[in-house]
């Protein structure tokens, strides 16, 4: 499975319905209970400044494309065991390509 460019339209439905009670994505906007977004592409996991994150998230050491993107959110807890985000996922390929699609617009 690999990443293909989605609906950004789509994905941006799926980010108000399943990401945005925990995240931002805009430039300069707080934390909620998980990150905000915003410069994640090209950044190593657990490096958001002021966020605090599990030593699963810092020593994963993975810099987030869109391909690690999409493969971490079709089972979050598998692909970084110890991570204290609660979501359980996208099963769907189509939903994570619209998501990953949406989040490169909208955190860069």
């Amino acid at each position: 499975m690999s990443f293909s460019a989605g609906d950004a339209g789509k994905g941006a439905g799926l980010f108000k319905t399943r990401c945005a009670q925990c995240h931002t994505t805009g430039a300069g906007e707080s934390h909620k209970v998980g990150p905000n977004l915003h410069g994640v592409f090209g950044r190593k996991s657990g490096q958001a400044d002021g966020y605090t994150y599990t030593a699963a998230n810092i020593n994963k050491g993975v810099t987030w494309t869109e391909q690690t993107m999409f493969e971490y959110l079709e089972n979050p807890k598998k692909y970084i065991p110890g991570t204290k985000m609660a979501f359980a996922g996208l099963k769907k390929e189509k939903d994570r390509n619209d998501l990953v699609t949406y989040l490169k617009s909208a955190c860069s």
